[in-house]
């Protein structure tokens, strides 16, 4: 157990209320990422369709994408305190949630999007990796660590699509080879610029699907 847990009292990370990490208002205020959707890239729509505006005309390395809950203001200082600040009691919040909203994946294996290992070392653990663990074990599938990251990279806050996509071009490698159906796992799609990147080098480890679970989405008006 990170240090920080011992220390600092229970509090609601949202609000700042009640003696649990996330209290039951907030969990209730998230808003969960159901149909109709983009049968594609996940994203809320008005009716189903096939592709969206969003990923459109846009060469996707992946087959589907899916996430839990909108990255809102509820969402966003959950998940600082559960990736910046390593609160891994959150681990277990954001899957069940993941698990409460999105269908177990059609794969084979799970990989999670690896984190920089500076990063990682400092935070206490990669969310990513927790997150992909946790689903593996609620949904019964195997954890793979396929992908490394073969360069540091800038972090993508602040930066726009076009920047976000040169930052992560080549930042991973593969370990081996993989399943052909494989679930790809990260904390939060914001322009998917970092699954696409990672499920680009999947693919050329042999996956034929990469499907994608994250746990929060931002939602484009």
């Amino acid at each position: 157990m990170p240090l920080l847990d011992l220390l600092l009292p229970t509090r609601c990370v949202v609000c700042g209320q009640g003696e649990e990490v996330f209290c039951t208002a907030c969990l209730g205020g998230l808003r969960r990422i159901r149909e109709p959707m983009c049968a594609r890239c996940g994203a809320p729509t008005a009716w189903p369709v096939s592709r969206c505006s969003e990923c459109a005309g846009r060469r996707l390395g992946f087959a589907t994408a899916r996430a839990a809950v909108a990255y809102d203001d509820i969402a966003r200082p959950l998940v600082a305190a559960w990736k910046e600040r390593g609160l891994r009691s959150l681990t277990g919040v954001a899957a069940d949630l993941v698990a409460e909203v999105v269908r177990p994946l059609p794969v084979l294996a799970l990989v999670p999007v690896p984190a920089d290992t500076d990063r990682t070392l400092w935070r206490g653990q990669g969310s990513a990796e927790a997150l992909a663990r946790a689903l593996a074990e609620r949904w019964g599938l195997p954890l793979l660590a396929a992908l490394r990251r073969a360069k540091p990279t800038r972090r993508q806050r602040g930066l726009d699509r076009a920047a976000r996509r040169r930052n992560v071009r080549g930042a991973f490698g593969s370990t081996g080879p993989v399943p052909a159906r494989i679930g790809l796992v990260d904390d939060v799609y914001t322009t998917g610029a970092t699954v696409l990147a990672a499920a680009t080098e999947l693919r050329r480890s042999g996956a034929r699907e990469v499907h994608v679970v994250t746990f929060a989405r931002a939602i484009r008006r």
